[in-house]
């Protein structure tokens, strides 16, 4: 695993997050609830809008709930999504003075916050251990051969991970599997025989055989 985690930094030397949250927690909070089931780059646009109309913590704490869920409908699931960034966004400000809390149970107590916006916000904000297993981390880790490939259990995901990965590489790797997940290790066509990573990879490796005994018999 070390290996991977050290062709990924030669690949990728700028780890950052996909999210454009320009440095403000609060922003990545609510950025990372609209990612649910929806394309960071889809996030990065809605919040363009949705921050330009309330650029603070406490106005969007105030903003009315309709003209939240209008705003953010592109990214989907629009008025649960809503819901809960407008609660989130007011515990945030009168329960913690606008300060993330730095640890995971504090962090599931935030409507709307599962383990994988909480390990982004710990890693990003605090630069703490944390994987981030989103679709990206569990689909290319078990094509690694971290595990199953297929599993689609991010907890699982995050409890083998974070016994491979080095704690102070966890959140820089995660971000690195996602652009290697949109250049390379794609869902549904995964590049493998131009992949750098291949000769690393139990899918590419076993891709790769398949392939020369396929050659052989014909």
């Amino acid at each position: 695993m070390s290996e991977i985690v050290a062709r990924l930094e030669g690949i990728y030397p700028e780890a950052t997050c996909a999210l454009e949250w320009q440095g403000e927690p609060w922003k990545l909070l609510v950025m990372g609830r609209l990612s649910a089931q929806c394309t960071d780059a889809r996030v990065n646009i809605v919040c363009r809008e949705l921050f330009g109309k309330y650029p603070t913590l406490s106005e969007l704490a105030d903003a009315p709930l309709e003209d939240i869920e209008e705003i953010i409908r592109p990214c989907g699931l629009f008025r649960t999504k809503a819901e809960s960034i407008k609660a989130s966004c007011i515990l945030l400000r009168d329960s913690y003075g606008g300060v993330i809390p730095d640890d995971m149970d504090t962090l599931l107590t935030f409507p709307g916050v599962g383990r994988k916006i909480a390990n982004l916000l710990l890693g990003d904000v605090y630069k703490k251990p944390a994987i981030v297993a989103d679709t990206h981390c569990m689909r290319i880790c078990g094509r690694f051969g971290m595990y199953k490939e297929g599993m689609k259990d991010p907890t699982k995901t995050e409890k083998i991970m974070s016994e491979l990965v080095e704690g102070e590489k966890q959140s820089d790797f995660c971000h690195r599997i996602v652009q290697f997940g949109r250049d390379t290790c794609t869902a549904r066509a995964p590049r493998c025989e131009k992949c750098p990573l291949s000769d690393l990879c139990r899918h590419g490796i076993l891709k790769n055989t398949n392939e020369k005994e396929k050659n052989l018999l014909t």
